[in-house]
Formats: structure tokens, sequence, C-alpha cells
């Protein structure tokens, strides 16, 4: 599936998130903050603090904005190693404004976490490693270093060992809490922002290429009588004109072309008219559409209808709607049938009068146990791992995310599972042909309420919405 191919967000668009703007007014947010704290201990409460050396600090936080502002547009995304820089100047800056206001002692030393958990958000492992390893240092040295606070009284505000130690086990065990539980919340929404992307490329290619087929068509209907017009009237005139052989060579020349333009809108014909201009079909036809572009790909595609082979299907299968996402849908499921199958990809149908149903299996190695109850969220992998896994494999690990979001989205709902002999059973020796052999590997089974895609269910649902 070509678009399976395509990455929405190439590897290295998460680092280069961070906007200029952003961190510029975190800090100028910490810059008031950190004034404002250090008026209100000295006015309010009466410690006595450092003020030249604190402010000092806090004026190479604005000045470093300042500049910042002033050589780079505000909107400007910033690349991977300027964020780290600029994060770490951060985390130094509040580490030597904490070393001159009582080190731990000092309540605010809790958000010397604040830019590894930015990092963990938006930046690299390595990044992250790298700023979580200089915040655990800065916080080890001020459990030793730091200008104690003086009161107005005279006393020196200082920690025991107790309390500093676990001062100092709190902000790093929350410094990882935190970073770690960053980087997996994020690493989902991305993974599910990729995914849901890869959706709407996957739908959106499926509607144009109903669009296209439908305008084809259109063009073979309206044409045909013209074309048909000309392929008479030229045959009439190359026996006419048998007596001047230069006329009856164009007439032929006319003639040709005209068959010639016919055949071309036959060839192209079908596919539109099978997406557009016929709005449903029966349900062996929509999935043999579905499974038709990996009919080739050397593992033989069986479908049975009820049990038997497709082209003994009953006339009374159901009609059922050709929607875009439910072609999609399934041709994804039998895109990873066929990949991992060793020879053959069965495609089950059967219906009652309430539900139809759907079951893709193969002869493969069957859903990994661990994995099993996971199967349908995005997993977007390394194209490395997956070639190790899968040679033959070029998609993204997006295929049964799209399938199942797309699937669902027509109302259906899907059960993965591994094929299992019944309790009691044993192989048979002597297996039977394909056509009515059983899946031994992966099953996926699509089932979806009759009245959600059968056209005279549907008909029947929105006269009882009128009435």
């Amino acid at each position: 599936m070509a678009e399976s191919s395509y990455a929405p967000f190439p590897v290295g668009t998460r680092r280069s998130w961070v906007r200029l703007r952003t961190l510029t007014l975190l800090r100028w947010l910490a810059v008031i903050g950190q004034t404002a704290t250090v008026l209100f201990a000295t006015l309010a409460l009466g410690i006595k603090i450092p003020h030249v050396p604190c402010a000092l600090v806090i004026l190479a936080s604005a000045l470093f904005n300042a500049v910042g502002m002033a050589v780079a547009a505000r909107s400007r995304r910033l690349r991977e190693r300027e964020a780290l820089y600029m994060l770490l100047f951060d985390l130094c800056q509040l580490g030597a404004l904490l070393y001159l206001t009582g080190g731990l002692g000092n309540p605010f030393a809790l958000l010397l976490m604040a830019p590894v958990t930015i990092s963990a958000s938006v930046l690299s492992l390595r990044a992250t490693l790298f700023l979580g390893a200089v915040a655990a240092t800065i916080i080890t040295l001020l459990v030793w270093f730091y200008v104690p606070l003086e009161l107005a009284t005279g006393e020196h505000l200082t920690l025991s060992p107790v309390v500093a130690a676990g001062t100092w086990t709190a902000l790093l065990t929350g410094t990882i809490f935190l970073a770690i539980g960053a980087r997996r919340v994020t690493g989902e929404t991305l993974s599910m922002s990729e995914a849901l992307a890869a959706t709407q490329l996957a739908l959106a290619r499926e509607q144009q290429l109903s669009t296209i087929g439908g305008v084809v068509a259109a063009a073979a209907h309206e044409l045909g009588t013209p074309l048909a017009t000309i392929k008479l009237a030229s045959t009439e005139l190359v026996e006419e004109l048998a007596h001047l052989p230069h006329l009856q060579e164009d007439a032929a020349l006319v003639r040709a072309q005209a068959i010639r333009c016919t055949q071309i809108l036959r060839a192209m014909g079908p596919r539109g008219k099978q997406d557009l201009m016929v709005r449903s079909a029966p349900l062996s036809s929509v999935v043999e559409e579905a499974a038709a572009p990996h009919a080739g790909r050397g593992i033989r595609v069986i479908t049975r209808v009820e049990g038997g082979i497709a082209e003994d299907a009953p006339d009374d299968q159901p009609q059922m709607l050709r929607r875009p996402e439910i072609v999609q849908g399934l041709r994804n499921l039998v895109q990873n049938a066929v990949d991992f199958a060793a020879t053959t990809v069965w495609i089950d149908l059967d219906w009652t009068e309430r539900e139809i149903r759907v079951a893709i299996g193969d002869d493969g190695p069957g859903y990994p146990p661990d994995l099993i109850g996971r199967i349908g969220d995005p997993f977007v992998r390394r194209r490395s791992r997956l070639a190790a896994e899968r040679p033959a494999y070029e998609g993204m690990g997006l295929g049964l995310f799209i399938a199942k979001t797309l699937l669902e989205r027509s109302g259906a709902r899907l059960d993965f599972r591994n094929a299992e002999l019944e309790p009691g059973s044993v192989p048979d020796p002597e297996a039977p042909p394909p056509e009515f052999a059983r899946p031994t590997g992966a099953v996926v089974t699509v089932t979806w309420p009759r009245p959600r895609v059968a056209p005279e269910g549907v008909d029947a649902v929105r006269g009882q919405a009128h009435a």
C-alpha cells in the first residue's frame, strides 16, 4: 500500500517543536516570579538575602531573554541543540539563585524539575538524560553548598541532615518520575497523531480514487454514443471509398482511433463504475475489490462465501455499500495477512438477518502473544526493526491501526485472535485442499450491524428516522 510508506512526521520533527517565543515567555515569568519572591522575602518576612548577587543572577536571565529576542524571531522553532542550551541555562541560573537563597531549604527548589520535564516532552532521550544528570548534580551540590537564609532575629535557617536527605531524595525521585511520565505521554500522543494523519491520508486517497473513477465512468458513458457513431460512419466510408484509396486510408484511420478510444475508456471505466456510479454491490464483490491489489504478491488469497468458494456464492448474499473506509480498511487487513502468510490467506464471508461478518485468516505465525491485547494501537516503529522482522514490509506499522479506525468508523467491531484447534480435536494427517482448509495463524473478524452497511437496511433506518 503506497500510502502506508509515507511518514506524516519525519524522524526528528519532534525535536524542533519548541518555539523561541514559548521559552522566552516562560523565562520572563520566571524573572518576574523570582524578583517578586526576593522582594517579598526581604520586605515582608524580614529575611536577609544577598541582594546584589541575587539581582545579578536574575538580571542575567533577563539579559539572556532580551538578546534572544533581539537576534531571532520569536516565532522561530528551535533546533534541538539550541533548545538544550536554553534549558541548560535556565537550570544553572535557578541553581545559582537557590545557592544564594538557602539551597534545598528554599521551597522553590522543586522548580529544578521543570527544565528536565520540558526536555522529556520535546527533546531527544540523550538531551533529557544530559539535563537530568546536570539537575541531579545541582541538587546534590545544594545539599552541602549554599548560603543559609538569615532571619531578622539573626537566626540562620539550615536543614537537619535527615530533612536534607529527604528533600534530596524527593527532588531526584520527582525529577525522574515527571520526566518518564512526560516522555511516555507525549510519545503516545505523537504516535496517535502520526497514526491519525496516516489514516486520513489513506481515506483521502481512496476518496480521490473514487472521484477520479467516477469521472472516468461518466466520460465513458457520455462518449460511448459519439464514438459508436464515428465508428459506424467511418466503417461505411471505408466501404464507399474503395475507389479512392487515399481517402479510404483516412477513413480507416478514423475508425481505428475511435475503436482505440472505446477500448481505453472501457479499460479505465470499471474502477469508476464500481466506486461511484454503483453505490453498492454484493458482499463478495466488495471484499474481492478490497483484496485485489494484494492478490498477485505470491500468496494465494481465497474468498469463501458461507463455506463455499466465491464462484458458487448464493444469489441472495447481501448488498454492501461501497464506502471508501470499508474498502480501504479491508484492504489493509488483507495486506497485513499477506505480509505474514506462508502460502495462503482465507477470507470467509457469512451473514445473518442482523449482522455481516468478514473473517480474514492466514497460515502465518499469528499475532505475538504479548501484543495481542494491544493490536490496533498505533505502533510506529523504526524501519530498521521492521526490516529485520518483516523483510518484505515497506510500511510504518500503521496498517492495523488504519484498518481498525476506518472500519470502526463504518460501524464495525473487530476481534483479533490466533487460530486454535477446537477442544479435543487433533490435526488431520491428510490436509484438506486449500479451498476448505482452516487458518492456522492470525485471524481478524470484522462484524457490522447489517443496517449500517446494507443499502436496504440503511434505507429502512432513514425511513424510521424521518417518520
